[in-house]
């Protein structure tokens, strides 16, 4: 396990969350201020068993961003804008790291098994992976809020109660399939995106 590879997590995480509790903060809660998560430093935001598991098996987890949803500023998607601000930190951070990359392997001329270069390309994949897995919209993920937002008519209860109790089992399972069963799931649905981001930068 090298360390570029242990340090592009942390960053990547870091700011993921941080993003969560800036976006939060901006909205009139102050729940993640006071619990400590606004800040970059990695250690408020880890979660030792997720970060063991991303590690080893590939995936894992950062500690959940506490908010309370009836103290931001817009009850209906007010929860919506703090989630996504996790995968759209992600999306900041591949174009800059993106760019940086870009940058010193062609203006720099740095070789392809340069430390930097290997730095850089790893912070562009890992920030693509947590961004796209983010927005599946199944509990808890981040993309869950999206729909679960449009669907906030008292008409539609019965199926918010559903999705969010039955999703995280859902994802579990489809998380099992593709660690230990070698399905490759999550592989065949962020492929083609990682491999048109390769090809950008």
């Amino acid at each position: 396990m090298s360390v570029v590879w242990i340090l592009a997590i942390l960053i990547a995480l870091s700011v993921h969350e941080f993003s969560h509790a800036l976006v939060g903060t901006a909205l009139g809660d102050d729940t993640a201020r006071r619990a400590g998560r606004l800040t970059l430093n990695p250690f408020a935001h880890i979660d030792v068993m997720g970060f063991l598991m991303l590690l080893f098996i590939g995936f894992g987890w950062g500690k959940s961003v506490p908010f309370n949803p009836y103290n931001l500023r817009y009850p209906k998607w007010g929860p919506t804008l703090v989630a996504l601000a996790g995968p759209f930190s992600n999306l900041l951070q591949i174009i800059v790291f993106g760019f940086a990359l870009k940058g010193v392997t062609t203006l720099g001329a740095l070789p392809i098994d340069n430390l930097l270069v290997q730095f850089l390309g790893l912070l562009v994949v890992i920030n693509t992976v947590i961004m796209l897995f983010n927005i599946i919209p199944i509990p808890p993920l981040d993309g869950s809020k999206v729909l679960l937002s449009l669907l906030d008519a008292p008409r539609h209860a019965h199926l918010r109660h559903t999705i969010e109790t039955r999703g995280p089992i859902l994802l579990l399972g489809l998380v099992i399939l593709d660690t230990f069963f070698g399905l490759n799931i999550f592989g065949h649905l962020f492929g083609g995106v990682i491999h048109l981001v390769y090809q950008l930068f």
